[in-house]
């Protein structure tokens, strides 16, 4: 049973309701009781995972283990890809420098990183396990290290990036420390001009017809002119670099825009990251004082790039962007009427180990519906949004969305999760909802069906929980999309149907 929670709830919405319940209890089983889209599969997959590669704390054959016990289907690793770091001070910032690197991808090595990969899913071939990086494309500094005012920013304004299966396309993607990217260009050219002393080092140095007693003078400013460009192409080395320099503070999003399209004409997919998490720390430089190292919330990533595949919309921190109305509504709405491909939303753990605090494989998953159980079919249903994405309660319940769907006509046209419906003009929309706690018992649940940013319905109850909503409202001549929050015993949040007109979608970019 359930009941409708709206602000000035009136007499005639009780008897709709009434009559909703009335409705549900007589349709037929096989409507009641669907399971997702049509010929697809449901796999329970954990997103976001960091192995002894980079900053995890269990090898990658633990986390295959750890995964098959816990009854998952998919693993999908993000290991750092780089965490190098420099900073330089001026006037040699190349070569009077100080740099640290942490482990990652890049000091393990790609082709070790995916041959391991491979080796545990020989060892594990019912589990599906995808390799990943986690990139933060740039970093810049501000301040001054004598003046104790040095920071650095954005080191972890991350994306993940899946779906590359070859070390050639690792080597390349542009990001900050990673040399195989790095480019010759007219500045490096420059960079390398004061090579050229040389010459005039050299014509100081040879021996004249007559004798000077000059030759020791000139000799000695031959000496210096050679040491000075030793210095200088020192400094400037390797003459390849970096797309966007760290000391550059107003490149904005251009190096993640950079990254996504590098990514996509791959054939990979990216996912933003931890969008409203907050990152600070600072570290003791001695008589110095102290370096500021912090990343600010960035939700308006989403809006400011293009061309990516998803973000990650719920994880153990605090969210706003999900919320109705806000960034991620409006993205659809954007995505829709420009008729283009619409981010998705995925659940991300950012497991670095099991001595995280309530943190395991399965505590927050992301449930893909495949339409084969393998790679490639876990790639397309994280590419579509067919999918939902759901995290425990303290309590350690685990709600799962047995059907969320949308129906038309008297059923005869539908679209579920990832789906676009052409609703012909119909006026007889309604929304089909199921949802279950994976342990089987009865948990108090509160769901809200959020229409293109409005909340439609807010219904509570407990599970098993199933409602049958209709929408009389909903505007026939323009697309709508139509999605689900449940809160209560555990958080879940659907990808969106889109209802409406179908249109060809424009490709990105």
């Amino acid at each position: 049973m359930f009941i409708h929670e709206q602000d000035g709830q009136m007499r005639g919405a009780r008897r709709l309701i009434l009559a909703c319940m009335v409705v549900w209890s007589c349709l037929p089983v096989s409507m009641t009781h669907a399971q997702g889209p049509d010929d697809r599969e449901p796999l329970l997959a954990t997103v976001h995972i960091h192995s002894t590669a980079s900053t995890g704390e269990l090898t990658i054959e633990a986390l295959a283990q750890r995964a098959e016990q816990l009854g998952l289907d998919v693993l999908i690793l993000t290991d750092n890809f780089s965490l190098r770091y420099e900073y330089g001070l001026w006037p040699l910032p190349g070569l009077l420098k100080r740099q640290v690197r942490f482990p990652s991808v890049l000091e393990y090595g790609i082709e070790r990183y995916l041959d391991e990969i491979a080796a545990a899913q020989r060892r594990h071939p019912k589990l599906i396990i995808l390799p990943g990086v986690e990139v933060a494309p740039y970093y810049y500094w501000t301040g001054s290290l004598v003046q104790r005012t040095l920071t650095m920013h954005n080191a972890q304004r991350n994306l993940l990036v899946l779906g590359l299966t070859k070390p050639e396309d690792y080597r390349s993607l542009p990001a900050s420390g990673n040399p195989g990217s790095y480019r010759l260009d007219w500045q490096g050219a420059v960079n390398g001009a004061p090579i050229l002393l040389v010459v005039p080092a050299v014509l100081l140095w040879m021996p004249r017809r007559r004798v000077s007693d000059r030759r020791t003078l000139r000799r000695s400013a031959a000496c210096s002119l050679i040491v000075l460009a030793v210095a200088l192409v020192a400094n400037a080395w390797p003459l390849s670099q970096p797309a966007f320099s760290s000391y550059d503070d107003q490149l904005g999003y251009r190096p993640y825009q950079a990254l996504i399209d590098d990514v996509t004409a791959k054939g990979g997919l990216v996912f933003w990251s931890l969008t409203e998490a907050r990152d600070f720390h600072e570290y003791a430089a001695g008589p110095l004082g102290t370096v500021t190292v912090k990343t600010e919330p960035h939700p308006e990533a989403i809006l400011m790039t293009t061309g990516y595949t998803g973000f990650g919309g719920l994880y153990q921190e605090g969210r706003t962007s999900v919320n109705p109305g806000e960034l991620w509504d409006r993205l659809l709405q954007l995505s829709m009427s420009e008729r283009r491909p619409i981010p998705v939303l995925i659940g991300e753990l950012a497991l670095h180990g099991l001595n995280d605090a309530d943190k395991d494989l399965q505590r927050l998953v992301t449930v893909l519906w495949v339409k084969e159980r393998t790679s490639a079919g876990v790639l397309e249903a994280l590419r579509s949004g067919h999918s939902y994405a759901a995290g425990d309660s303290h309590h350690h319940v685990q709600l799962r969305l047995d059907e969320f769907r949308v129906v038309c006509q008297g059923g005869v046209r539908s679209a579920s999760v990832g789906d676009r419906l052409d609703s012909g003009m119909a006026r007889d929309l309604t929304v089909l909802l199921s949802v279950t706690a994976r342990d089987g018992g009865r948990h108090p649940v509160k769901v809200r069906v959020i229409r293109s940013g409005q909340v439609l319905a807010q219904l509570a109850g407990e599970t098993p929980f199933r409602a049958n909503w209709p929408d009389t409202t909903a505007p026939t001549a323009e697309p709508v999309s139509y999605r689900v929050e449940v809160t209560g015993s555990g958080e879940l949040l659907s990808n969106p149907i889109v209802v409406g007109p179908i249109l060809e979608l424009k490709a990105e970019g």
